[in-house]
């Protein structure tokens, strides 16, 4: 499986609003067909997100998922992870990709854009992805959604893939994926349900149905 292709459905961790311990949730998850894991625990100190990391890089590794860590350059290197996905207020893009060691290493960089000025200056700056959000409305303090329309547009000015996020569910994927989208990612979808695995397969469902007609 290329980059492009675990990139499909991206699942992004929470454990707060998870009703599942989190590890239950990732392995129902990547049952259900996640292709990869985004860890994005920031409130945990080094030690024990490193063992999460490790844990879920165990994970990952048996369903042939990649994980990828929020900022933390470091428990990247020390769990093998596959990549790092990067903010506004990251190190610079350059400076992840040396300490990774890329190209070398073959490990992606993914950068969170939410308009275009940030799109074009993640591609622009090294990133190898980008997570484009919110498409619909999840929670007040996320700000107002931009919209699927938002990410064709954003795909005339950039060729990294454009991975969309926030809010998006089963009966909102396909609106998501005809406007261009390379994959989808999510959190309460998935992370904030009872059935992880029942989530993952419907959002899988839909990814691969679309594809399969490109």
């Amino acid at each position: 499986m290329d980059n492009t292709q675990r990139l499909r459905l991206i699942l992004i961790t929470d454990r707060k609003i998870a009703p599942l311990p989190l590890i239950e949730t990732v392995r129902l998850a990547l049952e259900g067909g996640v292709t990869a894991v985004q860890l994005r625990e920031n409130d945990l100190d080094s030690k024990n997100l490193f063992f999460l990391a490790r844990e879920l890089r165990e994970l990952t590794s048996h369903h042939g998922a990649a994980l990828i860590i929020n900022d933390r350059v470091d428990i990247a290197l020390a769990t093998v992870a596959d990549g790092v996905h990067l903010g506004r207020h990251s190190m610079p893009l350059s400076t992840v990709k040396k300490l990774l060691g890329l190209p070398a290493s073959g490990r992606i960089v993914g950068f969170s854009a939410h308009n275009m000025q940030e799109a074009v200056g993640a591609e622009e700056g090294g990133a190898d992805y980008i997570t484009l959000s919110p498409m619909f409305r999840t929670n007040p303090s996320k700000g107002m959604p931009i919209g699927p329309r938002a990410i064709s547009l954003v795909k005339e000015h950039v060729r990294i893939p454009v991975i969309a996020l926030g809010g998006i569910k089963e009966d909102n994927a396909t609106e998501v994926l005809e406007n261009k989208a390379d994959g989808l990612a999510v959190i309460s979808a998935i992370v904030g349900q009872r059935d992880p695995k029942a989530k993952a397969q419907g959002l899988r469902k839909a990814v691969d149905s679309w594809f399969s007609k490109k």
